[in-house]
């Protein structure tokens, strides 16, 4: 039996959970099952008690405490230890049917999305080709206000292109808290961001005067100010924003948590990548009402 999930990523601060909230609550309004699992190890505060939560298996907390590892570390160890007990996951996973969406929080250490070979090996595990059959979409979250800073933008992009590459599933890139920047930029300019192409440098505000030049003497060329308007590091931005341009696969969709319509969109996305909506058991109509032709009433 097919079974239908939905991986949300992204660094730190993006609107993970609050996207994981948005989505419970959406589904709930539309009747819709889901079953809500926490896999990130240093999660305190939800809105919606997790169905499943892998601190009942280990915690962040504990491994730094007991292995004496840094956060990074010690989210790395929590993830192996995982992969070492995937049995935590598969027996309350296996009985659901194909009614249920299975929202996968996950934690904001963008390694495991770009680099670090655990999720690969999770996603195999949870997917068609392992023991869950889960059709699987993930989502990929960047905040928008990076949209204000072009290189953090295009650094952001890349660790959404290389998580797609990475993890091999049907995949969606989305823009949250658009609220934060519905008062700085025009409907007009956000819609450049949707397709990142090189010409959002052509005219990057951060680009004053003195842009591109050398340090001027007297100087500290290691400053932040100085380095981030060196001409290297104008030539290592548009480098990375031609790699992302010559792939040409990622776009993003807009999100804004607290609006429902916004949510459901996304939604729509999502269900289509996994093909929800197909897999599910058509509804048999009601009965037709018997009428009493002879009843004068009628």
């Amino acid at each position: 039996m097919s079974k239908f999930g939905v991986l949300v990523m992204g660094p730190a601060g993006s609107g993970k959970t609050t996207f994981c909230t948005a989505l419970i609550q959406y589904l709930r309004n539309n009747k819709r099952s889901c079953f809500y699992v926490n896999l990130d190890p240093a999660a305190e505060e939800f809105a919606y008690e997790p169905d499943l939560d892998i601190k009942d298996l280990i915690s962040l907390e504990d491994v730094m405490e007991d292995m004496g590892l840094g956060p990074n570390g010690g989210l790395v160890y929590c993830f192996e230890f995982l992969l070492e007990n995937l049995d935590f996951l598969t027996e309350p996973l296996d009985p659901l049917t194909e009614e249920y969406l299975i929202i996968f929080d996950m934690p904001g250490q963008i390694e495991l999305y770009t680099h670090i070979p655990i999720l690969p090996t999770l996603i195999k595990h949870l997917t068609r080709t392992g023991a869950l059959n889960i059709s699987l979409c993930a989502t990929y979250l960047l905040e928008s206000t990076f949209v204000i800073d072009r290189a953090k933008y295009f650094a952001g992009t890349l660790s959404a292109m290389s998580a797609m590459i990475m993890l091999e599933i049907p995949h969606v890139n989305i823009l949250t808290k658009m609220d934060l920047v519905k008062g700085t930029i025009g409907k007009r300019e956000l819609k450049r961001f949707i397709d990142p192409d090189t010409t959002l440098l052509d005219d990057d505000p951060a680009d004053g005067p003195a842009a591109g030049k050398d340090t001027a003497e007297g100087e500290d060329p290691a400053s932040r100010d100085n380095v981030m308007r060196g001409s290297s590091f104008k030539l290592l931005n548009r480098a990375v924003a031609q790699l992302i341009d010559s792939f040409s696969m990622v776009s993003f969709l807009q999100l804004e948590a607290q609006n429902e319509e916004s949510v459901g969109s996304v939604l729509s996305y999502v269900d289509d990548a996994i093909q929800f909506h197909e897999a599910q058991e058509p509804k048999e109509p009601k009965d037709e009402i018997e009428v009493d032709w002879e009843d004068p009433n009628v």
